[in-house]
C-alpha cells in the first residue's frame, strides 16, 4: 500500500477512541503519515499530497483537543 493510500485509509477510519492510549497512538501515527507526506511532497510539490496534510493536520488536531481536554 503507498503513503497516499495510507493516508486515506487513516481519514475515512472511525474515530471513536475509547482510551487515551489509544488517541495518544493515533496522534502518532497521523503525525508520522503528515511527516511523510511532507517528504513526499518536498520532492514532487503536488497539490493533491498538499490537501491529503490538510485534512490530516485537521484529524490530527482534533485528535489532540481532545486529550489535553475541553475547557
Amino acid at each position: 500500500m503507498n503513503l497516499l493510500e495510507k493516508a486515506s485509509e487513516f481519514e475515512n477510519r472511525k474515530f471513536s477512541f475509547k482510551t487515551t492510549s489509544d488517541r495518544i497512538l493515533a496522534s502518532r501515527e497521523v503525525k508520522a503519515l503528515i511527516l511523510e507526506l511532507n517528504e513526499l511532497y518536498k520532492e514532487k510539490s503536488d497539490p493533491e499530497i498538499m490537501e491529503q496534510m490538510k485534512r490530516l493536520t485537521a484529524v490530527k488536531q482534533k485528535i489532540e483537543k481532545r486529550l489535553k481536554g475541553r475547557p
